[in-house]
């Protein structure tokens, strides 16, 4: 019996709307440092329309998130430990909601529109041969300074609401900070957040979406529509990152998870904005410390001894 095969045998009882009409679906979130945000954020959750059967939190120590905060959420939350690392994060939420249909993995600063968690379960409901759906980012904190809480909660409210003719698409990868995945597949098909990309894990939605490519769809949606503040408290160093944009996409190469068309595009436009903009800086990137990250990688490469693990030794 070939995958397709079992996943449909697998699915086939949640796919009749009529006689099955919902999912489960869990919010996975893995954080670290960055309790204020999570206290400042999550609560927002409580906000939608068709609330989570629960929420995990995956973070290194019980300091990083402050329960208390969260006691009040209409849906149970449930904390987990695991060392820092956001592809091993990942992987413990994934071992704790075994029998869950649906993770939405967030991050800790991404704010959901109202419907959000209704259009997930909608459109997996409706469509059984997607296994990664990702959201429309209305705005991105991430290639900026970030956004605060009360700008994000601003463009949520005031986003206008897609028309019902608005399809799904293709996508090369889901995002990261907004990525909701079909559990069944992740069962059937034995598949896990690669630990071999270390703390931040740089481009472990792009391994992983790859990765379930081959056995169903990875699509966007402009139904699922959400900010992410790119919050920089909790950000992983400027060396150790430029270090990864290098090392990572050469890794993803040799796993066949990036094509080499997209690993040199990946690699020479972090290398040639780190290049033109050290000189003039933005006050919230490293630049210096990317750059010197790139070199050290490519100095690696040429070494012979690239390997994502690397950054674990740098300070």
């Amino acid at each position: 019996m070939n995958v397709e095969t079992m996943k449909q045998k697998s699915l086939s009882p949640l796919n009749n709307a009529k006689l099955f009409p919902g999912l489960t679906v869990v919010v996975g979130i893995p954080s670290s440092g960055r309790r204020d945000i999570i206290s400042a954020v999550v609560p927002h959750l409580a906000r939608q329309a068709r609330k989570p059967e629960q929420l995990v939190i995956c973070a290194p120590t019980s300091d990083d998130v402050d329960m208390a905060e969260l006691a009040s959420l209409p849906f149970p939350v449930q904390f987990l430990k695991s060392e820092r690392g956001l592809c091993r994060q990942r992987n413990a939420i994934l071992d704790a909601v075994p029998n869950a249909d649906i993770i939405l993995f967030l991050d800790d600063d991404f704010l959901l529109a109202p419907s959000y968690i209704a259009e997930v379960e909608r459109l997996f409901l409706r469509n059984p041969d997607v296994d990664v759906m990702t959201g429309t980012v209305l705005a991105d904190g991430a290639t900026g300074p970030g956004i605060s809480v009360d700008e994000g909660l601003a463009a949520v409210r005031d986003a206008p609401a897609p028309t019902e003719s608005l399809s799904i698409r293709e996508t090369y990868t889901g995002y990261g900070c907004n990525m909701a995945v079909r559990m069944s597949t992740v069962h059937i098909c034995k598949l896990r957040f690669d630990e071999e990309l270390p703390l931040y894990g740089w481009l472990e939605d792009v391994d992983f979406s790859r990765a379930v490519a081959r056995f169903g769809r990875v699509v966007a949606s402009p139904h699922l529509l959400g900010v992410h503040l790119g919050t920089k408290k909790g950000r992983m160093n400027g060396q150790r990152l430029g270090y990864s944009q290098i090392a990572n996409p050469i890794y993803l190469l040799g796993k066949r998870r990036m094509t080499l068309r997209h690993a040199l595009l990946q690699m020479t436009r972090n290398l040639a904005s780190n290049i033109v903009k050290v000189w003039r800086p933005e006050p919230w990137v490293d630049r210096r410390g990317r750059l010197k990250g790139n070199f050290l990688a490519i100095a690696d490469f040429l070494r012979g001894r690239l390997s994502p693990q690397n950054i674990r030794d740098m300070d």
